[in-house]
């Protein structure tokens, strides 16, 4: 179990706390984590952690401008299939809204970091199936998911699980290069979800898209469905 577990940073007394002192929530979500002060999340520096919290706030932002009532109670529960440091949950800071932070076991080891923020986290490998019960998420976010996970299990697998834990007019918003993006919406129409695809928000010459996918409520036959992308 030693590789599932994120240790506490080393202290050099007995007075120390382990990690560094964390301030109070709210102000903890932005403010520099022990670990990525002290450096010990290799490739993040506090200028890279702070570069991060910046480009998830205008994500978040252009979320909000998309789908009308994001960060409200429509949305209360929410998941981060590929949450990094955590800048997604940070940037929506809404109380109405609670998101679990998911480190696939794939990418690198960012827990610490997550819960240093506050944040609630998991590691999961989205090759197998998440342990929720059916349609527990109104909100899924997976931000380059796809890419990662492209060359190690079958994308229809991973829309399947998400099928399965996101409840009926429940909303994902995908973040990827445009090619994976289009093979996620062919799948994701055969499963009857309302799908929107649009361009980055810097402009469309940028090769990440955005993808909006709505989850119908049917019950087989046409003419049934109460959602759309707002």
């Amino acid at each position: 179990m030693d590789a599932c577990i994120t240790p506490l940073p080393e202290v050099a007394s007995a007075n120390e706390v382990a990690g560094g002192e964390l301030m109070k929530f709210p102000e903890r979500l932005f403010a520099i984590p022990p670990r990525v002060a002290k450096e010990l999340v290799p490739g993040v520096t506090v200028e890279s952690y702070q570069e991060d919290n910046k480009l998830w706030k205008k994500h978040v932002d252009a979320y909000k401008r998309i789908i009308r009532l994001f960060g409200t109670t429509r949305y209360r529960n929410v998941m981060d299939m590929n949450a990094g440091l955590g800048g997604f949950a940070a940037a929506l800071e809404s109380p109405r809204s609670w998101v679990m932070n998911v480190v696939p076991t794939i990418a690198q080891n960012t827990l610490g970091v997550i819960y240093e923020r506050g944040l609630i986290g998991i590691y999961h490998d989205w090759c197998e199936g998440f342990s929720t019960y059916p349609r527990t998420y109104d909100l899924i976010h997976a931000s380059g998911m796809f890419s990662l996970y492209q060359n190690t299990c079958e994308l229809e697998d991973i829309l399947l699980e998400m099928d399965r834990i996101l409840r009926p007019e429940g909303t994902v918003i995908f973040r990827d290069g445009v090619d994976i993006l289009n093979r996620v919406r062919k799948v994701t129409r055969g499963m009857r979800w309302e799908t929107k695809i649009m361009d980055h928000e810097d402009g469309p010459l940028v090769p990440e898209k955005i993808l909006i996918a709505v989850k119908q409520y049917w019950v087989g036959s046409s003419g049934n469905s109460t959602s759309a992308v707002e």
